[in-house]
């Protein structure tokens, strides 16, 4: 899952985009709203973190340009603003969720699970092919009886592929579900995830199509 982060403050930012990267989500941390806009229409985002005060423009316009059109970026406010009145502004704008800062980490990520579980899996907390399970809030996978516990790029992958069975998805496509724009994309580190995650849940958990890229079953 690949996130824009829009936070101005270096202290919380640094501390934000470290978490969701130990939870396994590719981010992209930017610090004003035109950079945000810019990044929104270059870049498909599963989810954006939205403080609202930031500089040129502030986040409500940045909300109104991200709600234009057809565009459904799901869009958490995370902002020191607990005003009800600010409260109701960015729910009626749009925004599908709203964090008021300080907030426990913890709190973030499973709102954020609560979100993407709305856009994606029909409200399901579990992905499933029928075949494997995948558990968002504890990174475990389940085959045949069998629990495994992946690490974060491990699992990142596999949501990757699990949110879309049936779909191959290239080298490209999964990388960009892995790594942020500051990230250095390890060579052939596709492979060895890939192959970790057999090891754990079996060789035919994971199928390659051979020039195209990887799947797993539907």
């Amino acid at each position: 899952m690949r996130v824009l982060l829009i936070e101005d403050d270096q202290m919380v930012g640094a501390a934000v985009a470290q978490a969701l990267k130990d939870a396994a989500y590719a981010v992209d941390w930017v610090m004003d709203g035109d950079t945000a806009i810019e990044a929104s229409r270059n870049e498909t985002y599963d989810l954006a973190l939205l403080d609202l005060g930031l500089p040129s423009p502030d986040g409500m316009d940045v909300l109104r340009e991200f709600r234009k059109g057809d565009r459904r970026l799901p869009v958490i406010i995370v902002t020191a603003r607990d005003a009800i009145d600010d409260r109701i502004h960015g729910l009626d704008l749009g925004a599908d969720d709203y964090v008021v800062k300080p907030f426990e980490i913890g709190e973030l990520l499973a709102r954020m699970r609560a979100v993407l579980r709305r856009q994606e899996s029909g409200g399901s907390a579990i992905l499933s092919n029928g075949a494997i399970s995948l558990n968002p809030s504890t990174h475990e996978a389940v085959q045949d009886g069998e629990r495994s516990r992946l690490t974060a790029r491990e699992f990142a992958l596999l949501q990757a592929l699990m949110t879309r069975p049936g779909t191959i998805l290239s080298r490209s496509d999964i990388e960009r579900h892995i790594y942020g724009w500051n990230e250095e994309v390890e060579s052939n580190a596709v492979e060895f995830l890939i192959h970790a995650i057999r090891r754990k849940l079996g060789a035919s958990a994971i199928r390659n199509v051979r020039g195209v890229g990887w799947m797993v079953d539907r």
